[in-house]
């Protein structure tokens, strides 16, 4: 995070904005307190990413919060087709002033932004999206990008990609276990079963059918659920006892990619 950070420190010199990018389904929990810090003399937009996997009464909920504090904010989904492209508009609107005063001296500027985020945010998708193709690279998982990468969207507009960077400390057990779920802390430091059974625990407080209706299993504890997703999902070892591991990972992996339903886990920050 250290390396990643100075990286920021240099790069941020040299741009005109910044573009926040947040996962929907935690959206508070991924505002890393030194990002913020970092970016607060830069013009922001957040770019409130994959809101197609929650629904839309929360979306406009996150949506009003945020702009309640005076925040720039738009709603996309990075893997469809040109829905990034009114983060260039956006950007050119907060860089107006600037982009006026070059004007009048005859110069036509080109607009730097730089955008990050926690990992597995979405940030080297919604490049790509930007760019029209594969610019950044990009994976399902925590750490992809390892430094930085600037990209030219059009003769006067570019972006530098920036990789994904965690809080220094994560004190607050409720944003950490929420940034495991979406996948932003790398999963090979993590017990799957535990996590699992935390997820299990903290969906079934929103809405039991989250689960209930995807493995066709009755309600109860956290446990039990997790043997109940084992075995609806075939997972059996030799003897017949459930392999709960594989039924911890099937459940990640179905929260990860929406077929649990549309979740948000937050609305507000916690």
């Amino acid at each position: 995070m250290t390396k990643s950070i100075r990286m920021m420190e240099d790069a941020i010199k040299t741009v005109d904005a910044i573009i926040y990018v947040l996962d929907s389904r935690a959206a508070f929990s991924c505002l890393n307190p030194v990002l913020n810090d970092l970016c607060k003399d830069k013009p922001i937009v957040y770019a409130l990413n994959k809101a197609d996997l929650i629904s839309k009464i929360d979306l406009d909920i996150i949506l009003k919060t945020l702009k309640a504090d005076g925040k720039a904010v738009i709603a996309l989904n990075s893997t469809a087709s040109k829905t990034a492209l009114v983060l260039a508009s956006e950007i050119k609107k907060l860089c107006e002033e600037r982009l006026s005063r070059l004007a009048a001296r005859g110069i036509k500027a080109v607009t730097r932004a730089m955008v990050i985020g926690i990992p597995n945010s979405g940030k080297s998708t919604l490049i790509n999206n930007l760019h029209g193709s594969a610019a950044a690279t990009t994976g399902n998982k925590a750490g992809v990008t390892r430094g930085k990468q600037w990209i030219k969207i059009n003769p006067y507009f570019e972006v530098i990609d920036t990789p994904g960077t965690l809080y220094p400390k994560l004190k607050n057990q409720d944003k950490a276990r929420r940034l495991a779920y979406i996948g932003s802390i790398n999963d090979d430091i993590l017990d799957k079963q535990w996590l699992a059974l935390e997820l299990i625990s903290e969906l079934d407080k929103l809405n039991s059918e989250f689960i209930s209706q995807r493995y066709k299993i009755e309600n109860g504890n956290a446990e039990i659920r997790l043997l109940g997703i084992a075995k609806s999902r075939g997972f059996i070892k030799k003897g017949g006892e459930a392999d709960e591991l594989k039924g911890a990972s099937a459940l990640i992996d179905d929260f990860r990619k929406g077929r649990l339903g549309k979740i948000a886990l937050e609305t507000a920050d916690i």
